[in-house]
């Protein structure tokens, strides 16, 4: 674990050095924010800049060239998932800035990059002799094996949590602040479990390549914390679809890659009660032409209910880190 930390440290410490450099770049292309006309409340963040996911992108990078070790393969995978998405959400934000509009790539366009790329991990995952092929049920020592309909049940899972992370992306601090917490978190009950228990993934993923994963995952966490610095309230700088797509790729891959799929499920609860509030939204404004939040996702329709932006995150968070201790005495 003294490398986790250390490439924490180092994540931290790179990101917030680089972030005046990153900030400074995205001025010259002109890469502000702009506010939806619906979102009243958000007024005033009109032209903060954004983009800056790429602060902790950066920071991750350096993290797995300096801690690079042999057995890299599935830190390799997850570094590559995290910079494969967030491609996808750089166009995404390029071309909003580009033709100054709200709309960048379109919904459809979207969606086939993350199913294209999802293909390709699940793939990897399926055929790769160092991957787990089980799906474990949280909690438990029992797992299921669904054959080569892992590929599928792979792709949609990189969709749904790539595209989860991007809607809880809305309000200053909550998307890096919820990750953080979860992947913090999930980075220890892996290193504690894989220390004290014969029964658990690393009988099956080679115990050198599981460490080099959880390495890379301390440097991701310090960079996002770094990141938090400029992107608490008042943000300063936004991550853009750059950082949520690329931080949902990188949860989905480390996730995947440990076979610990449903346990983000628990963890990052946060997450899936957000993406359920748009898809009620949408559903039964579709059947009756009514809404049932004021606003979605959820975090916008408390907002409209009059609570302020910092005690929504902090609520978040507070509840992301009790499910995220409860999933770690759990998993003990």
């Amino acid at each position: 674990m003294q490398k986790v930390l250390l490439s924490f440290l180092v994540g931290f410490v790179i990101s917030l050095i680089m972030s005046p450099l990153v900030m400074k770049l995205i001025r010259i292309i002109k890469g502000q924010q702009s506010i939806l006309d619906y979102v009243d409340k958000h007024k005033s963040k009109q032209g903060t800049l954004t983009i800056g996911g790429l602060i902790f992108i950066f920071g991750s990078f350096f993290c797995y060239l300096t801690f690079f070790e042999s057995d890299n393969r599935l830190a390799s995978v997850a570094l590559l998932a995290m910079l494969g998405f967030g491609l996808l959400g750089f166009l995404d934000d390029f071309i909003k800035i580009r033709f100054k509009q709200n709309l960048g790539l379109m919904a459809y366009q979207k969606f086939i990059g993350q199913v294209g790329i999802g293909l390709i991990l699940g793939y990897f995952i399926y055929s790769s002799p160092i991957t787990t092929k089980e799906i474990f049920l949280p909690f438990t020592d029992y797992s299921v094996s669904i054959g080569w309909w892992l590929i599928i049940f792979v792709m949609l899972y990189f969709v749904a949590v790539s595209n989860s992370v991007n809607f809880i992306d809305g309000l200053d601090g909550l998307a890096g602040g919820v990750t953080f917490v979860v992947l913090s978190f999930f980075t220890l009950i892996i290193g504690l479990t894989a220390s004290v228990s014969n029964e658990t993934v690393v009988e099956i993923v080679r115990a050198s390549e599981v460490t080099n994963v959880l390495i890379l995952a301390g440097g991701v966490s310090g960079s996002i914390l770094a990141f938090l610095c400029l992107n608490s309230h008042p943000a300063k700088i936004f991550m853009g679809d750059t950082g949520s797509l690329a931080l949902g790729g990188f949860l989905a891959a480390i996730f995947a890659l440990t076979g610990q799929y449903l346990l983000l499920i628990i963890m990052g609860a946060m997450y899936v009660i957000t993406t359920l509030s748009i898809v009620l939204q949408v559903g039964y404004f579709k059947l009756t032409r009514k809404r049932i939040f004021k606003m979605a996702p959820l975090h916008h329709h408390f907002e409209q209910l009059g609570y302020r932006e910092t005690k929504i995150v902090s609520i978040y968070v507070i509840i992301t880190i009790v499910l995220c201790v409860f999933s770690l005495m759990m998993s003990m």
